[in-house]
């Protein structure tokens, strides 16, 4: 069994790897070592995290994927939750993460029968969607909340709207220019591939 640590943040502007040491801490509490670290910055709201899948690509069955806590692995949707916990149990990949006690047992030695072991495993995956399901409705508060402000701010007419910082966006456009990918731009700026996207939205609407 291999324990792989997914670590992620929402932008380029978080700090993806605060967590490292408290999981690299963590797996060795339980007498392992963490095999492989996956870092990125992509929103936990989309399905679209090259480094998640990457891990999963490289798990095999029975090993672990290690977590801070169930929301840096899901802010999904139902029904892209569901997508991605079929292609984790189809890989039989665990998860584990620190904010979710019951996951833990799969770190440790069995100490109960079979029947328990799966009953403790049922509940488990029960309490799994229902952080993910909390953790995706934190985000559509979250983001209501924002529409709200900014909609009262426009009625005010306080509202600017987030200032684009242009040298970044230059340095992405050239990026493009020169044939990089969305993904490589982004990497090559330090930025997220959906800043990437909104220079080059805003270059084709300015063009």
């Amino acid at each position: 069994m291999f324990v792989r640590a997914y670590l992620r943040a929402s932008t380029a502007d978080q700090d993806a790897n605060r967590a490292r040491d408290a999981l690299t801490a963590f797996a060795k509490e339980k007498g392992h070592r963490v095999a492989g670290y996956y870092t990125e910055n992509e929103s936990g709201a989309s399905l679209q995290r090259p480094e998640l899948f990457r891990l999963l690509d490289d798990a095999e069955p029975g090993d672990v994927l290690l977590v801070e806590q169930v929301d840096r692995l899901s802010r999904l949707t139902e029904g892209d939750w569901q997508q991605l916990r079929s292609i984790i149990k189809a890989k039989d990949v665990r998860v584990v993460a620190l904010d979710l006690p019951t996951s833990q047992q799969f770190l440790e030695k069995p100490s109960t029968d079979a029947f328990t072991s799966r009953i403790l495993a049922a509940i488990n995956d029960m309490l799994l969607d229902m952080l993910a399901a909390v953790a995706r409705k934190d985000y559509d508060d979250r983001i209501r909340r924002q529409r709200q402000g900014i909609q009262k701010a426009k009625e005010a007419r306080r509202y600017q709207g987030k200032a684009i910082d242009q040298n970044k966006h230059r340095r992405i456009l050239a990026c493009l220019a020169k044939g990089m990918s969305i993904r490589e731009a982004a990497e090559a700026t330090g930025t997220s591939t959906a800043t990437v996207q909104r220079a080059k939205k805003l270059q084709e609407q300015a063009s």
